[in-house]
């Protein structure tokens, strides 16, 4: 794959010219990784006032940090109350904004100077684990389109997927109206019968729509060899909410997709870079990302790694966030095990209270 050529020419710097060149190569060692991470933990510290005055607090400036393992995870919610860009929000190309359901109307903002590299990032990683070889594949989108939902990243995501990688067939099915269930059944009918692979890609909410449409109509499905589904994770109180065990067992029922081959991505505004699984024949299913994210299990309050095996808080580290911040503290609880790490749900008790306790922290640094 090419390094894109449509870098704005006032933004093509050494360092996303070198990001860019390091995500589509075939891999990378963690001295690899290091060092291209350093060079970006330099940048913001000096270009992003918030991030700075949090590092300092902490001890860690680019003579102290010997490694990527050594940044500040900043809380994913900080991106609520700061602009965390190491350039001016008004010259980026876009703006991707949290849906802002779990903090009233208040939306995190993450600031994309150049969508080259968020475009990338996913390109690169989606077609490696989800196509998985297949250069093209008819798809059927659960989601609203970019005109709909401008400032959202799945949208966009999901419209890189059809342009890069869906055939003309490839159509949106939920809009204004809801979910067009009758459309949809059309097309799942067609792939049946003429042999043709579908994938179906959305929010799982949507998909659980899907199967409530298709048992009210008495229908079922067995989508020929080759068929897939990518679900996003998250209900959000759009859907009534399934167990994982039932989501996955009803999907591949209704739709005769094996689920080894019902794939989930888990993502986030805050991030540029997805996750994905293997499938899920069974749960919970090994996350991993591509070579340019690294991903740590901490204690929300110390934010040291806890042992391998134990319960705690996802940290990421993601290259693509070359103008917020590298590295985020998430509210996700997980554990780390070969391969990657098992997502287990959102921080309670006192997990949650030491990720708003790292919120205070992060606010009071910035603001002092």
């Amino acid at each position: 794959m090419k390094v894109p050529e449509s870098i704005p020419q006032e933004l093509a710097s050494d360092l996303v010219e070198a990001l860019l060149v390091f995500m589509v190569q075939e891999g990378s060692s963690d001295d690899e990784f290091t060092r291209l991470a350093l060079r970006l933990f330099a940048y913001q510290f000096q270009h992003n006032a918030a991030f700075r005055d949090f590092c300092q607090q902490r001890g860690r400036t680019p003579r102290t940090v010997k490694s990527w393992r050594d940044f500040p995870a900043v809380p994913i919610n900080a991106f609520k109350d700061l602009t965390l860009s190491c350039v001016s929000p008004e010259t980026c190309d876009r703006v991707f904004m949290t849906s802002g359901t779990t903090r009233g109307d208040v939306k995190g903002r993450h600031y994309h100077p150049s969508i080259a590299v968020y475009d990338t990032s996913m390109r690169v990683n989606f077609s490696q684990r989800f196509m998985q070889g297949t250069e093209k594949i008819r798809m059927g989108i659960l989601f609203p389109d970019e005109t709909a939902m401008p400032n959202s990243s799945l949208a966009h995501y999901l419209a890189l997927a059809v342009h890069e990688f869906g055939t003309p067939g490839s159509d949106y099915f939920l809009g204004p109206q809801g979910l067009d269930s009758a459309r949809l059944s059309e097309a799942l009918a067609q792939a049946q019968q003429t042999g043709d692979p579908f994938a179906l890609l959305g929010a799982s909410y949507s998909f659980v729509h899907l199967m409530d449409e298709l048992r009210q109509r008495g229908q079922s499905f067995r989508l020929p060899p080759g068929s897939r589904v990518l679900d996003t994770g998250g209900f959000k109180g759009q859907s009534r909410e399934l167990p994982m065990e039932d989501f996955y067992a009803q999907l591949s029922s209704m739709l005769g997709i094996a689920r080894s081959q019902c794939i989930n991505m888990y993502g986030m505004t805050e991030l540029s870079t997805q996750f994905y699984d293997e499938g899920n024949a069974t749960l919970p299913s090994v996350k991993s990302g591509p070579h340019w994210i690294r991903s740590r299990v901490v204690d929300p309050l110390s934010g040291n790694e806890v042992a391998v095996g134990e319960r705690g808080i996802l940290v990421h580290c993601d290259l693509g966030n070359f103008n917020s911040v590298t590295t985020i503290l998430t509210e996700d609880v997980g554990v780390a095990v070969d391969g990657g790490f098992l997502l287990l749900g959102r921080a309670e008790g006192a997990q949650a209270k030491g990720c708003s306790l790292a919120v205070e922290d992060f606010l009071r640094a910035a603001r002092a």
